[in-house]
């Protein structure tokens, strides 16, 4: 099944040092930067040349912690200053990427924040700014890259489980909305927001789905936030692959049965990966990888080593991506914004199905041919 866009993964997927990694202006500092970008990037070592902030005392701080030299105000202050061959990045939420976007320099490398808009017409507006500008611009979808999914993906393109026929994504987990005030308001939030990531990961092992089917609900006590509950398939027609991604962050009931992790189930075999992050938000509670084989299924399932978590580490992987990239050490950059363009064509489709409520049930009339 070497056709399997599965098993001949992008290079990039593979994450190594960069030889000369470049200067980077994360523009944006909220709490994402403080827990992932600057912690990944000094593991990294990334060089961090400057932050990029409104309140520029809030940036200054946190400067200071990494001792980072140059702080701004303001997008085109940074641009100004900054060395001609700094990456940008992004951390900013999707209704200021287009101004963002418009104030960098042509040419200039850029990874963007995800999701990539709030719909599929935002999205496709950031991509033609992208063109017109000649930007090199990437989208973090920064799960691709998390540590366990790396091992999952590496043993997957190399046939240990089989031919992948199965996909699941479970999570069940109590989400604390107050960390995340700006989601209040918005008009969608599950899918978008969150489950993104799940569907631009189905999306990195087996390309695009012909068609996605989804159900996405509110809490019926939690009326100022959008939906937060989702089931979305998304339906492979040429291959007997099926893949589910089943959300609820309103799991409220203790920790006895909450879930998140990703599965893959094979001819051969099965792997599952718990994303402990999700479990005990922020502070996370255990990862774990595992894999079991048909022909040593006595022996159970079986821990896989790898080393990292989703936070930082994944951090490091959609950067480098972007660095060795631009260094020429990879000739793809399967993170691209045209590329992830496709994952929010996906997220539109779900929102679509959602509204479209599925397919009426036909109950026969019992006064029929009686």
């Amino acid at each position: 099944m070497a056709d399997r866009p599965e098993r001949r993964p992008a290079a990039s997927y593979t994450v190594r040092a960069v030889g000369d990694p470049r200067p980077i202006v994360i523009i944006g500092t909220g709490g994402i930067v403080k827990d992932a970008h600057l912690p990944a990037y000094r593991k990294a070592g990334f060089p961090v040349w400057g932050l990029v902030n409104r309140t520029v005392a809030r940036a200054r701080a946190l400067a200071d912690e990494y001792g980072i030299a140059h702080v701004f105000g303001t997008v085109a202050e940074a641009v100004a200053a900054a060395p001609a061959d700094a990456v940008y990045d992004i951390a900013l939420m999707p209704e200021q990427y287009l101004d963002a976007l418009e104030a960098l320099p042509d040419g200039a490398a850029v990874l963007i924040q995800k999701p990539l808009g709030h719909s599929l017409a935002e999205g496709v507006a950031l991509r033609d700014v992208c063109r017109r500008k000649g930007l090199v611009a990437a989208v973090n979808t920064q799960l691709r890259f998390a540590p366990y999914i790396a091992e999952a993906r590496r043993l997957i393109a190399e046939g240990v489980i089989g031919e992948v026929y199965d996909m699941q994504v479970r999570v069940a987990v109590d989400t604390p909305w107050h960390l995340f005030p700006h989601v209040f308001g918005l008009d969608r939030l599950e899918i978008t927001m969150h489950s993104v990531h799940y569907l631009d990961l189905v999306r990195s092992f087996f390309g695009d789905p012909d068609a996605v089917s989804a159900v996405t609900v509110r809490h019926p006590e939690k009326p100022e936030i959008a939906t937060t509950r989702s089931t979305i398939l998304m339906r492979y027609r040429d291959r007997p692959l099926r893949v589910t991604v089943s959300t609820n962050h309103d799991h409220a009931f203790g920790p006895g049965h909450e879930e998140s992790f990703v599965q893959w189930e094979g001819t051969r075999g099965a792997i599952r990966a718990q994303m402990g992050l999700l479990l005990d938000y922020p502070d996370g509670g255990p990862d774990s990888l595992e894999m079991v084989l048909l022909d040593e299924k006595d022996a159970g399932w079986q821990p896989v080593p790898f080393e990292g978590s989703w936070f930082p580490d994944a951090f490091i992987g959609s950067m480098g991506a972007v660095q060795r990239f631009v260094e020429g050490s990879v000739p793809t950059l399967p993170t691209a914004v045209d590329d992830v363009l496709h994952t929010m064509a996906v997220v539109e489709a779900a929102y679509a199905s959602a509204d479209r409520e599925g397919v009426p049930v036909a109950v026969p009339d019992p006064q029929e041919n009686s």
